[in-house]
C-alpha cells in the first residue's frame, strides 16, 4: 500500500479526496486504526488518516455542547468534560484491546463513524442520537455540513444519523458536535448471582422497568464473571448512577424489586466504575488472539435464545449487555461458527456484525446479514450519491459498499 496521507486540516483532506476521485484511486480511511478489524478488509491503493485533524473546537458547558475534530482522541474529550463535571452520554467503548489493532487511542471520528455505544445505550440512546452536527468530506472531495452546534436545530437535511454508522464509506468526518450531560456524582451496582441467561434477562427487564433509573443492565455467564474478578458464578448486573444522597434509597428499592430472583449484592462506587468500564470494552469476553468475535443485536427478550443457540453450536464464550439486546460472542474462526451466529441472529429477528477475525476470514464471509434486494438497491444509490467512484473504504461493509 502507498504511504498514508495525513492531512493537517479539512481543506487538505478535501483536496486529497478530490485527487483520489479524479484518479479513481480507492482510499482506506482511518483515524488511529483501532477498528481496522471491524468489517471486511478494505481493498485500496492508498490510505488516509484523520489523526492530524485533532483538537476541541467548541465547548460550552452551560449549553451542554462540545465539538471536536475527527482525529481527537476520545480520552481527551472525556478529560475535558470530566473537569466540568460532564460526560459523553453514550459511554462509547474503547475496543482497541479487544480488536488487537491500532496505532493509538480511539478517535471521535471513528467512534461516530461506527456508531459505537456502551452500556448506557439501553437507557439513554446510541451515539448517533447525541450527534448534533457534523462536517465531512464526501467521495468527490466536497465539504458537506449537517446539523449545527445548538440543541434545538432543525435546519437543513439531517445527514448526521446517516453518516453515523456508515464506517467511512460515504464521507470522511472532519468535525463532530455532540450533546453532553452532567456526570452523575456516584455509581452503584446491584448484583445477582448464579442465574441462567433466561432468568437473568427477566431480572434485567424488571430492573429496567422499575422507576429507579437503571443505566446499565448486563449478564456475565460464569466464565465472563470469573474474568471480571467476580468469582465463578454468573453475575447479573444493574447499575444506578445518581446524586450521592439518592444512591442508598434507589439501590435498596431496586433490590426489593428483584427479590424474587435472589439476594442482591451491592458494589460501591469504585468497584462499580471499574466493572462497567470492563463491560463497556467487552473485556470479560476473554477472546484469544486467534479467535473470532461477533456482536449480535436482538430484542432483549431474545438474547437468551441466541446465547443458548451459540453454546449448542460451538464453544462460545458470551457476554450479554443492553438488557440482553447485545450479545458478544467469541469462538473459533470457522465457517461453521460464523454460520451458527448468522442463523441465531436471523432466527431471533436480529442482526450481527463480525467484529474481529483475520483478513482472509473477513474477506471470505459476509460480516453482516445481506440486505433485502430493495434495501440493497437503496444503499447503492446512496453510495453513488456520496461517492460515485467508490474511493472511500470500498468493500468495508459489503462488496461494493
Amino acid at each position: 500500500m502507498a504511504a498514508t496521507i495525513a492531512p493537517a486540516n479539512e481543506a487538505a483532506l478535501a483536496a486529497a479526496v478530490a485527487a483520489a476521485h479524479q484518479a479513481g484511486t480507492p482510499l482506506a480511511v482511518w483515524g488511529n486504526r483501532s477498528k481496522e478489524a471491524f468489517g471486511r478488509p478494505v481493498q485500496a491503493a492508498g490510505s488516509l488518516t484523520t489523526r492530524n485533524l485533532a483538537g476541541i473546537t467548541l465547548y460550552s458547558p452551560a449549553e451542554l455542547v462540545i465539538a471536536a475534530r475527527a482525529g481527537t482522541p476520545l480520552g481527551e474529550l472525556e478529560a475535558v468534560l470530566a473537569a466540568k463535571g460532564q460526560h459523553l452520554i453514550a459511554e462509547p467503548p474503547d475496543l482497541s484491546a479487544l480488536m488487537g489493532c491500532g496505532e493509538g487511542p480511539p478517535t471521535l471520528g471513528g467512534t461516530v463513524a461506527c456508531n459505537l455505544s456502551g452500556p448506557r445505550r439501553i437507557a439513554l440512546g446510541a451515539m448517533r442520537d447525541h450527534v448534533l452536527g457534523v462536517r465531512a468530506v464526501n467521495g468527490m472531495g466536497e465539504i458537506i455540513r449537517s446539523g449545527g452546534r445548538v440543541l434545538k436545530n432543525v435546519t437543513g437535511l439531517d445527514l448526521c444519523k446517516l453518516l453515523a454508522g456508515s464506517r467511512g464509506t460515504l464521507a470522511v468526518l472532519t468535525e463532530v458536535t455532540l450533546k453532553v450531560l452532567p456526570r452523575p456524582e456516584r455509581s452503584a451496582t446491584v448484583m445477582l448471582r448464579g442465574l441462567d441467561a433466561a432468568r437473568a434477562i427477566a431480572a434485567l427487564s424488571a430492573g429496567l422497568g422499575s422507576p429507579y433509573g437503571v443505566t446499565g443492565a448486563a449478564h456475565l455467564p460464569e466464565a465472563a464473571a470469573a474474568r471480571a474478578g467476580l468469582g465463578g458464578r454468573a453475575a447479573t448486573l444493574l447499575r444506578i448512577e445518581e446524586f450521592t444522597d439518592f444512591i442508598p434509597y434507589r439501590t435498596l428499592r431496586l433490590a426489593e424489586v428483584l427479590a424474587s430472583f435472589g439476594c442482591a449484592e451491592m458494589l460501591d462506587h469504585d468497584a462499580s466504575l471499574a466493572l462497567w468500564r470492563a463491560v463497556r470494552d467487552a473485556e470479560p469476553l476473554g477472546a484469544a488472539p486467534e479467535e473470532a468475535i461477533w456482536r449480535i443485536s436482538v430484542r432483549p427478550s431474545r438474547g437468551p435464545e441466541v446465547a443458548a443457540a451459540l453454546v449448542r453450536a460451538f464453544d462460545a464464550r458470551l457476554l450479554l449487555d443492553w438488557g440482553g439486546g447485545l450479545v458478544w460472542a467469541a469462538g473459533p474462526a470457522s465457517e461453521a461458527a460464523h454460520r451458527a451466529v448468522a442463523d441465531a441472529a436471523r432466527g431471533a429477528g436480529g442482526t450481527f456484525w463480525l467484529m474481529r477475525a483475520d483478513a482472509a476470514f473477513r474477506a471470505a464471509l459476509p460480516g453482516m446479514p445481506e440486505e433485502p434486494a430493495p434495501l440493497a438497491a437503496l444503499t447503492r444509490r446512496v453510495k453513488a450519491a456520496f461517492d460515485p467512484k467508490g474511493v472511500l473504504n470500498p468493500g468495508r461493509i459489503a462488496a461494493g459498499v
